[in-house]
């Protein structure tokens, strides 16, 4: 039995370190690297399986850096899936310059996935989806993998559970094909997705609670989770919108944050969450996983301490109103 099934057709070793400042053609003497699992999906179920859910990540995996990952995501006693490739799996790297706290990230493309690795890829997700009452598609696609993977993972997830919830967090060609595919519950865009996504300039809260609004309406999605960076988040749903300031934190990296944010919603819809509880949720989840340093995410405990003291927080600003987030009006729904 399993709750939730993560899919990951591009993860990656991700590999952090930090130095004073990044200076051009100069060498740069860093601090020891630390490596963690890394990739969307496998992000998400890292913060699922250590929040309680019974999780799969699915993931599609080759050469000694997938070894790696394998056995990095072994020893967290993540429960796993693998689709063997004959590509190497990536790294990706990120280093904070210590003098002003910037993060520079690093990104590879990924090994490329032949035709018949893609088709394993498809056939793994229907054989694997079992009993899940949610499925996550999430990060980006490696080079080989059609456009519209994980529209096609969607229908064939649908169709082998019917009543299976489907996540999305993407971006861009990826992104559009698969809330045109019809199958999507949840979508949890960036700002910037969501701009690209809608072509709108989306510049106050309002503009962009009307642009998922739209997408609702036009049966793209049935949720949209949208991340605002510092500004906080907000959740719409048919019925109603809420809004969750950010939560003020010590922010020593901000890798795996929207991937934290993910699992917390999922995690709080699961067990029967109202959409303000689950916003607030997934805040506090995003939160904590960026008083961490490279990928080490959150756990559950530094989840219900931030979440706790959010509450205080939300309430000191506005005690008169709702617990946890703040509700739109009626006539403006």
């Amino acid at each position: 039995m399993i709750d939730v099934l993560t899919v990951t057709l591009n993860p990656a070793v991700d590999l952090s370190t930090s130095v004073d400042r990044i200076v051009g053609t100069h060498k740069l003497r860093c601090e020891a690297a630390q490596r963690d699992p890394g990739g969307g999906g496998i992000n998400v179920a890292r913060v699922l399986h250590r929040l309680g859910s019974e999780c799969v990540a699915l993931f599609a995996v080759g050469g000694v850096t997938g070894r790696m990952l394998t056995e990095m995501l072994d020893s967290e006693k993540l429960r796993t899936r693998c689709i063997d490739i004959e590509g190497e799996t990536r790294e990706n790297f990120s280093v904070i310059e210590t003098s002003t706290r910037r993060e520079f990230r690093f990104v590879l493309p990924g090994p490329t996935l032949t035709p018949a690795e893609w088709r394993d890829c498809l056939r793994s997700v229907s054989a694997q989806v079992g009993s899940a009452r949610f499925l996550v598609l999430s990060g980006s696609l490696p080079p080989g993998a059609p456009p519209d993977a994980y529209a096609q993972i969607a229908h064939a997830a649908t169709v082998a559970r019917p009543n299976i919830r489907v996540a999305v967090d993407a971006s861009g060609p990826t992104l559009a094909a698969a809330l045109d595919g019809g199958h999507v519950d949840i979508v949890k865009p960036s700002l910037n997705e969501l701009r690209e996504l809608t072509a709108l300039p989306l510049n106050d809260v309002g503009e962009q609670i009307q642009a998922a609004r739209m997408l609702i309406a036009e049966r793209k999605a049935r949720m949209v989770a949208l991340t605002l960076a510092e500004q906080g988040a907000v959740l719409t749903t048919h019925d109603e919108t809420w809004f969750m300031p950010a939560l003020k934190t010590e922010v020593r990296s901000a890798i795996g944050a929207g991937d934290s944010f993910l699992a917390g919603l999922i995690w709080s819809l699961d067990h029967g969450a109202v959409a303000s509880e689950a916003l607030a949720y997934a805040t506090a989840a995003a939160a904590a996983t960026m008083k961490q340093t490279g990928t080490r995410l959150c756990d559950a405990q530094d989840v219900a301490r931030v979440y706790a003291e959010g509450e205080r927080a939300v309430r000191a600003q506005d005690p008169a109103g709702l617990r946890i987030a703040h509700r739109e009006p009626a006539s403006s729904r």
